[in-house]
């Protein structure tokens, strides 16, 4: 305890007399892995999301307003024998214009006449086959059918975006991760550079490898937690007090989240200690012949 006692001294103690220096580093890995959370929460939470849009996505069947019964049974009895169809509904024009109303209120409230098609809404199985399902359909060419549509072309959009957004992201923070370590590469060398008549002492005095590296080591591990833990701390009041203005309740679903919120604190700070131990190591190794 005791030799732990003053490796951790010895540790504060270069950490002060390069404060520049450990700061610089430390604010690196601290917007390094404040990018990084963010990286995370938002790339689990698109994931969450387009699987949430993938499960809500589906084939609208329109009709004609002369359309028969007779028609419309024919285009039931043909996605009741789809396999690929896990599920499909009647919408007539009535319950159209009820679902508007109660959708888009302003828009709807000073019509004289019902311009919206009856139509079968139509949930495949799997997303995947959305638009499969929807171009055989179109190739049956059903009497009274108007026309057939699916969103699979605006949710490519929406995802097309995410990913460039995650990419941005993911490159921002193996820069400012690149730089930490080189930043806390750094401190430590200046810290063996002012101390190198110390270093010479102890070892002249029968002091061990590992006892002369310890204080480097742990001020380069100091540096790495300290930067992570106040980049969870910005999250913590990120999520708290940001978000909820960026964000309302009102459009957010519990099918859609991110990844858990401990479960990233946790492994910012254990990046944020990986970080801080190759920066020691890699001077430690290059700088330190002891």
């Amino acid at each position: 305890m005791s030799r732990f006692k003053l490796v951790f001294s010895e540790a504060i103690r270069s950490i002060t007399a390069n404060l520049s220096t450990s700061i610089a580093a430390t604010m690196t890995v601290l917007i390094g892995m404040f990018l990084l959370g963010l990286f995370i929460a938002l790339g689990t939470w698109v994931l969450s999301w387009s699987d949430h849009v993938k499960s809500e996505l589906q084939i609208k069947v329109y009709f004609v307003d002369s359309v028969t019964p007779k028609q419309v049974n024919a285009v039931s009895k043909y996605l009741s024998t789809d396999a690929r169809v896990s599920d499909y509904q009647f919408v007539s024009k009535g319950d159209a214009l009820k679902k508007a109303r109660k959708t888009y209120p302003k828009l709807t409230q000073n019509l004289s006449s019902n311009p919206l098609p009856a139509s079968f809404e139509v949930t495949p199985a799997n997303a995947d086959s959305l638009k499969a399902i929807s171009a055989d359909i179109r190739k049956q060419k059903f009497a009274g059918v108007e026309t057939v549509k699916d969103g699979q072309q605006l949710s490519k959009r929406i995802l097309s975006v995410a990913r460039v957004i995650e990419l941005v992201f993911l490159v921002a923070v193996l820069v400012l991760l690149g730089a930490s370590v080189l930043l806390i590469a750094n401190t430590i060398r200046l810290s063996i550079f002012s101390r190198r008549r110390e270093i010479e002492v102890m070892k002249l005095v029968g002091a061990t490898n590992w006892f002369v590296r310890g204080p480097f080591m742990l001020e380069g591990l100091l540096c790495g937690l300290g930067g992570a833990f106040a980049a969870v701390v910005l999250l913590v009041l990120g999520k708290e007090a940001v978000l909820p203005a960026i964000i309302p309740g009102d459009y957010t679903s519990p099918d859609v989240q991110a990844l858990s919120f401990p479960i990233i604190a946790v492994l910012l700070m254990g990046i944020g200690l990986a970080v801080g131990a190759l920066g020691s190591g890699m001077t430690l190794r290059r700088f330190l012949k002891v």
